[in-house]
Order: structure tokens, then sequence, then C-alpha cells
């Protein structure tokens, strides 16, 4: 334990690590993906996805997979696995009350699927663990290129039909009654948490991509009912998880995911306290 906090405050090898390329590409991809997921985060949060958001990441996984015993890219093969995922849950689950149960047999059978394509894969054990906790030296520049791109588009998508998702997201019935496509909205913002989840298979693993998917965007909440502001305030969280953690992974050598999701929790815990604390100070003097 000494060793691993001497390690932790090693500075110095912190700085040498920041020269290298992959740790500079991960920086980057971490950079992206903190900007796509926080702005998502909070219509997660609010459209009650979180779930869905853990049964898109074993899809997502399952691609992985595929795409490492074919020996193609994994980012590519993470992201068809998410899309198929999201619009199986978008289609499927368009009704409130079977919501949950499609995606408890979406996740069941895309993680059974992937173990079993993990089990085939002949490769190291390393490449196999690096697809559920993540592993920065895993994106290279073909990778990053690919997750500029997917998240742009992403992005670009979300300001577009941000206002009626909105819309539909506070009142579903009211919205339909004024024209919105509300059936159309469902499952393109699936598809486009897909993407985002996709994103971040490599740097954050499957099974903790939720760190940034979910938790900023459920710290905003608890600071802000402004929807521009939650998404300023989320992407600004996830940004700090991302690359706070990968910059503390370096000197000790662990996986970074156990940095993202510590400090995305911490934070997390802070607004909670300070948003309880401010409802108290409410209550108190009306």
């Amino acid at each position: 334990m000494e060793d691993f906090f001497g390690k932790l405050f090693d500075f110095n090898a912190t700085f040498e690590l920041l020269g290298y390329d992959f740790v500079r590409n991960a920086l980057l991809a971490a950079a992206v993906l903190g900007l796509v997921s926080g702005a998502l985060a909070p219509m997660v949060v609010a459209r009650r996805m979180s779930f869905a958001v853990h049964g898109t990441a074993e899809l997502a996984f399952t691609g992985a997979a595929a795409a490492l015993l074919i020996g193609t890219s994994v980012g590519g093969g993470a992201l068809a696995g998410s899309v198929v995922a999201a619009l199986l849950l978008g289609l499927l689950g368009q009704r409130d009350g079977e919501r949950d149960s499609v995606i408890g047999a979406v996740l069941s059978f895309g993680l059974g699927l992937g173990v079993l394509l993990l089990a085939l894969y002949p490769g190291r054990t390393s490449n196999k663990f690096s697809l559920l906790i993540g592993q920065i030296v895993g994106v290279d520049s073909a990778d990053l290129a690919l997750l500029t791109v997917a998240a742009l588009a992403v992005l670009v998508v979300f300001a577009v039909i941000y206002r009626p998702l909105l819309f539909a997201s506070v009142d579903a019935e009211v919205a339909v009654a004024r024209g919105v496509p509300v059936r159309v909205l469902t499952p393109l913002f699936a598809v486009l948490v897909g993407v985002a989840t996709a994103l971040g298979v490599q740097t954050v693993g499957a099974l903790l991509v939720l760190a940034l998917m979910v938790t900023p965007g459920a710290a905003a909440a608890r600071l802000t009912a402004n929807p521009t502001t939650a998404i300023a305030l989320s992407v600004l969280f996830a940004e700090v998880s991302a690359l706070g953690g990968i910059i503390l992974s370096l000197a000790p050598g662990v996986p970074v995911s156990a940095f993202i999701t510590t400090i995305s929790f911490l934070i997390y815990l802070v607004c909670r306290a300070v948003g309880t604390a401010r409802l108290r100070t409410l209550s108190t003097n009306p």
C-alpha cells in the first residue's frame, strides 16, 4: 500500500509519461469523451436511461470482443455493437412498462455473447481484461480519429434535436399533442447514447462507462434545475473525472477506470451534499 501511494505522488514519473504519444492520445480521447458524455448525461438522467446505458455498454463490449477476435478495430466493433443495442432498446422499449425487461434481456444476451467471444480469442489475457476496465495504451491515432468524428456527429445531432427532446422529456403527452415526433426522438437519442457509450469502452471499459455517461449528469442535477447550466456543469465534471483519472493512473500504472470512477463519485457526493444543504437553507428561510 505504501508503495502504491509512493508511486501515486511520483510527479517526476507522471511528467515523464506525459511525453509519450500514447498518453497524449489517451488524454485527447478523454477530453473528447468527457465533452460528449457530459453533454448527454443530464438528458440521460432526466429520461431515466441509466439502466439503458448499462445495457448498451454490454453490447458495445460484445462488438469490441468480436472485433478483437477477428482482428479489426476494437473501437469500430464497440461502435457497431452499441448502435445495434441502442436500436433494440429504442424500438423494443417504447413503452415505459416494458423498458426495464427489454434492457435486461439485451444486457444479458450481450454479456453472454461477449464472454463467449473473449473465450474464443487466443490472444493475451490483458487485451480481454482491458475491454472491461479500459486501457489507455489501446487508443492509437486511428481510434482517436474515429472517436473524434463520432463524437462530433453525436454533438451535432444532439444540438439539432435538443429542444424537442427536452420538451418530450418533461411532458411526453403534451409533446405528442403538439406534434413532437416522440417515437422518432426516443430511438434516435438512444443511438446517440449508444455511440457515446461505445466511445468510452477503450478508455473507461464497458463495466465502468456509467461513471461518465450518468454520474456527471446526476451530480449536475443536484446543483441546478436549469438545463443549460446542468449541461455545462456535467461537461466540467466529466472532463475533470476523465482527464484527472488518466493523469493520476500514470505513475502507479493501474487501470485508469479506478481513478475516473473515484473522482466522478467524489464529485457526485460533494454536489449531493451541497444540494441537500441548499434545500435545507431554503426550507428554513422561505
